[in-house]
């Protein structure tokens, strides 16, 4: 018989990642982060860059492709030389695609992605499942060699994936998940009671 070994994790960990205590920590990091990706989101769905005046603008990344073929671009300048902010040539490559004819398809996804991701987070709802693809989204902009603010919102969404069993109990995930549940664990909605067998 196998011996089962059982490494528990550490009492910081289990605060952080599992009480209810540390949802207010979590709180302040998910409106932080959702607060930045809802207002990139609206700046491209509506065409305002810096501001909300959307019905004097045509540039929404909805209508048009331009921005994120602009973007696309001005990375790939960045992509030659030893020491490249774009340093790797297949990302250089998935750059080239989008420039050429990705954007169409990319741009409104990548607009509306931001924005709902965002909400979500403000929200509390599928937190963790938000938070991973706001990582995706901000090591996508970081290997297109724009560095900013996407490392620290990478580690703020590092954590917010880690704390996803507390990080939306201030949230819609209170309620949301232990109705749901998970993948390996249906919640009470999804539960299904055993059959009882009848006899002949």
């Amino acid at each position: 018989m196998k011996e089962t070994v059982h490494i528990e994790e550490p009492k910081v960990a289990r605060v952080l990642f599992a009480s209810p205590a540390a949802s207010y920590l979590w709180l302040a990091a998910r409106l932080f982060i959702g607060y930045q990706w809802v207002h990139a989101g609206w700046e491209k769905i509506t065409g305002t860059e810096g501001g909300w005046h959307w019905a004097f603008t045509s540039g929404s990344w909805l209508r048009t492709s331009a921005g994120l073929k602009g973007f696309a671009g001005f990375a790939l300048t960045q992509a030659k030389g030893p020491h490249a902010a774009v340093n790797y040539g297949w990302y250089a490559a998935f750059l080239r695609w989008i420039e050429r004819s990705g954007a169409g398809v990319l741009a409104p996804a990548i607009a509306l992605g931001e924005f709902v991701i965002g909400a979500a987070l403000i929200l509390g709802l599928f937190t963790g499942v938000a938070a991973f693809f706001a990582g995706i989204l901000s090591t996508s902009f970081g290997l297109a060699g724009v560095a900013g603010v996407n490392p620290v919102f990478f580690v703020i969404e590092v954590f917010l994936i880690l704390a996803w069993r507390n990080a939306g109990y201030i949230g819609l995930d209170r309620f949301v998940l232990p109705a749901l549940g998970t993948p390996w664990k249906p919640g009470k909605l999804l539960h299904r009671p055993p059959r009882m067998a009848v006899a002949a």
